[in-house]
Parts: structure tokens; sequence; C-alpha cells
């Protein structure tokens, strides 16, 4: 049994989510209107149109509007890295969520939604600094 995942996510526009994703730094292709692949790391994330999406869960997508359905959370490497990623995030026409900040004395991190409402969590964890156990 292969253990690869592909997350599929739902998308109004997939030539629209194709850009904002690359131009926040992902890498993203798109395969027209039908789909595209979005890789972060060894992560591949396939975009439909709600359509699609719908047709093949037999579900409705869900309201991001009103609710959130995941969030993905992503590691970085620095504080700085966190804070150049959520100033993409904006000019790229996404929403924050949450501002970057400290979180427990050695985490620190930052929530955005990208053009659909989808939640992503940017996260630095400070290991020299994180709690003994």
């Amino acid at each position: 049994m292969s253990q690869e995942i592909w997350i599929n996510l739902p998308v109004k526009d997939v030539e629209r989510s194709t850009a904002f994703f690359n131009e926040i730094g992902f890498h993203a292709v798109s395969v027209g209107n039908e789909r595209a692949q979005l890789v972060i790391g060894q992560t591949t994330i396939l975009l439909f149109p709600d359509a699609a999406f719908e047709k093949f869960t037999g579900s409705k997508t869900a309201d991001t509007s009103h609710s959130a359905e995941i969030i993905f959370s992503i590691g970085a490497e620095s504080r700085e890295e966190v804070d150049a990623f959520i100033q993409k995030v904006e000019f790229a026409g996404g929403s924050i969520f949450g501002k970057p900040s400290e979180i427990d004395g050695w985490m620190y991190g930052a929530g955005f939604a990208d053009l659909d409402g989808h939640r992503w969590n940017l996260l630095y964890m400070d290991e020299s600094k994180m709690p003994k156990r």
C-alpha cells in the first residue's frame, strides 16, 4: 500500500488560486481550469473547482465565510521568515486572522486565509527555549 497522501482542496477559481500560491512562494502548477497541483515540501495539495470536488466527494463544500473545515500548519525556519511570509500573503490578497506573535515563549507564528477562506498557520519553534519534560 502506498504511503503517499494527496490532499484535495476545493477552490472557486483554479487559475487565480494557482497565481496566489505562487505569489506567496509555494510551487503551484495549473492544468487549465480543471485542477492544479500545489507542492509544499513533500506534501501535495490538489486544487479542484468546487463543482468537481463536490462531484467526487458526494457532498457540498464548506462555506469558509462561516466555518473552518481544516487548518494547514507549516513550519518556518525563523521568526523573520514568518514575518516576511505574512507580508507576501497580505500583498497577494490573502487575509490575516492571526498576526505574527509569540506563543508560550518558544513559538512564533501567524495565521492566514487564502483566497477561498481555507486557513493556514505558519509556525517557527525555537526548540532551545522549549520547556523540558
